[in-house]
């Protein structure tokens, strides 16, 4: 971080969406008891982006907590010169399955539901992507971002197979 830039200066630039808010209900002795649920990604639109969940009694405190838990999760993504990602990759949670593929600059994000809104607050412009299997906007979510985890950068594959960065180009 650069001199002078505090941690609180990083947070404030986080942008977060709402993708899911749910009622849901806990049976106890006297009857149900009724609260929410939010899924919340959250994003600085510069390679950064989380997904988290938060539970309470009412729907602002439930987002509250989503968004303290999804800056907990957040991950970073490799993003090359024209904002897409380096190679295709495919990411699993439950029963969802996330196909990302990267596209030519102008394509602009051809994806749907939750995987769209992960893949806009993590910065990324051009690229293509597929729900596979379930619609759950969570497991979507969570499997866009497990995609978005395994891709490596040319200099990591370099370093990997012990090889110069220019022979990878060739």
């Amino acid at each position: 971080m650069p001199k002078g830039r505090s941690k609180k200066d990083k947070e404030i630039t986080l942008q977060e969406r709402v993708i899911q808010i749910r009622r849901v209900s806990k049976v106890v002795k006297g009857g149900k008891k009724l609260s929410f649920r939010a899924v919340v990604v959250v994003g600085n639109e510069k390679g950064q982006v989380g997904v988290g969940v938060g539970k309470a009694s009412d729907v602002i405190g439930a987002v509250r907590k989503g968004v303290a838990d999804g800056r907990k999760q957040l991950i970073e993504v490799p993003l090359t010169k024209n904002d897409s990602i380096t190679h295709v990759s495919q990411g699993i949670s439950g029963g969802a399955k996330v196909l990302i593929r990267p596209a030519a600059p102008g394509t602009g994000v051809i994806a749907g539901g939750a995987v769209r809104t992960v893949l806009e607050l993590a910065g990324v412009k051009n690229i293509l992507a597929k729900q596979l299997g379930s619609n759950n906007p969570l497991n979507n979510a969570r499997a866009a971002i497990d995609a978005l985890e395994q891709i490596r950068t040319f200099g990591e594959v370099a370093q990997e197979r012990g090889i110069p960065i220019q022979q990878i180009y060739s």
